[in-house]
């Protein structure tokens, strides 16, 4: 298979801290250490109705027009710097452009007509690629149910070898019970929900660790410290902040159980992380954390914004914590069933080649 010149579209670094990056980045790791060249185009952060204006962006234009590429991969994310940049340079170059879907935006939490707004502009924009490649099944009939078909498209779930587990610390029985729960602090992850159900339990028999960044929704982060204090949680509660990837694995050991009940994931990396350290997980029933963690087999999946379900369970694994002993030996099974990045790497590159194949009969008989 010969090597591909692949290029990226982002906004920002590659070393942002969300779990749509840290994937960017391990694929673009993984793509080179095989032989591939990967050129990455970075656009400014902006404010969403900025980033329209990038689709006027002539130097921007340009770059692509006249890169040598065998793909271009645009995180989704981009889309609204794209979705009329791209019907022009479809007309202008011989590679394929791909989407590379983490999260749809009209798929999170927010008033209807926002979502209605944001669905429009996205759907604009998928009409403008020549295939997907999604991180979760999740995601793929999120994309496929919002166009009415079905693209071409590939699902590549994220690696499991980016982060080395450390042996877990061992505890008794009677030491209070040590939660954690790992992404940034805004509301679509569901601390809210976490802290209300901590804040019906026996006070001293569990501690929570929360890691991720305090400044991206400070209002929700100030609002979390009052009901921290107004419920007497201050000395249970820790709010780490951001902590670097490499630098988690410490804090995963030291942990008998991840909590993350989010309203929506696209994947939930974090998952994959947890399990790796045998964690055992509660996550959400909405997204693809059901794609990770398997009902009373590593974990458990609730519905989002059920504070009265999560907290009767953490009542009975409080009552009954070596309950959680069975769940931790599947969760380290569990992780090793996920491909490595170099796996998922060259799953991407096979779709890639498949693509430009059609790509060259379709512009061979002028049907592109």
């Amino acid at each position: 298979m010969a090597n591909l010149r692949i290029g990226l579209v982002i906004y920002g670094s590659l070393d942002t801290l969300t779990g749509g990056y840290l994937y960017d980045r391990l694929m673009v790791e993984a793509w080179r250490a095989s032989g591939h060249e990967v050129v990455l185009f970075s656009l400014p952060w902006r404010n969403y109705a900025r980033h329209l204006a990038d689709n006027f962006n002539h130097t921007f234009f340009r770059r692509l027009q006249t890169a040598a590429l065998d793909v271009l991969i645009q995180d989704e994310l981009n889309h609204p710097s794209l979705l009329w940049l791209n019907p022009l340079l479809l007309r202008r170059v011989a590679y394929p452009i791909l989407s590379l879907v983490h999260l749809v935006k009209a798929g999170e939490r927010r008033p209807a007509w926002q979502n209605f707004l944001y669905g429009w502009l996205e759907r604009r924009y998928w009409q403008t690629v020549d295939g997907f490649i999604y991180n979760s099944q999740d995601t793929r009939r999120l994309v496929e149910g919002m166009l009415g078909r079905q693209p071409p498209g590939v699902v590549v779930y994220p690696g499991r070898n980016h982060l080395s587990p450390l042996p877990r610390a061992a505890r008794t029985d009677e030491q209070p019970l040590r939660l954690i729960s790992v992404g940034n602090v805004v509301r679509r992850k569901g601390l809210h929900t976490l802290l209300a159900a901590l804040a019906q339990l026996p006070r001293g028999n569990w501690r929570l660790t929360v890691i991720g960044s305090l400044t991206l929704e400070p209002a929700y982060v100030a609002d979390l410290r009052v009901f921290i204090k107004r419920h007497d949680l201050t000395e249970r509660v820790t709010l780490c902040g951001a902590v670097p990837n490499d630098q988690l694995a410490p804090y995963l050991a030291a942990s008998d159980l991840f909590v993350m009940v989010s309203q929506y994931e696209g994947f939930g990396m974090v998952y994959l992380e947890a399990l790796a350290a045998g964690l055992p997980v509660i996550a959400s029933t909405a997204g693809a954390a059901g794609e990770i963690v398997r009902h009373g087999q590593e974990g458990y999946l609730l519905p989002p914004d059920d504070v009265a379900a999560l907290a009767r369970l953490l009542r009975r694994l409080l009552d009954d914590p070596a309950a959680l002993r069975p769940l931790s030996r599947a969760a380290r099974a569990r992780w090793q069933q996920f491909p490595t990045w170099a796996e998922g790497a060259e799953r991407i590159v096979a779709f890639v080649n498949r693509q430009q194949a059609i790509d060259n009969r379709k512009q061979a008989t002028g049907n592109r």
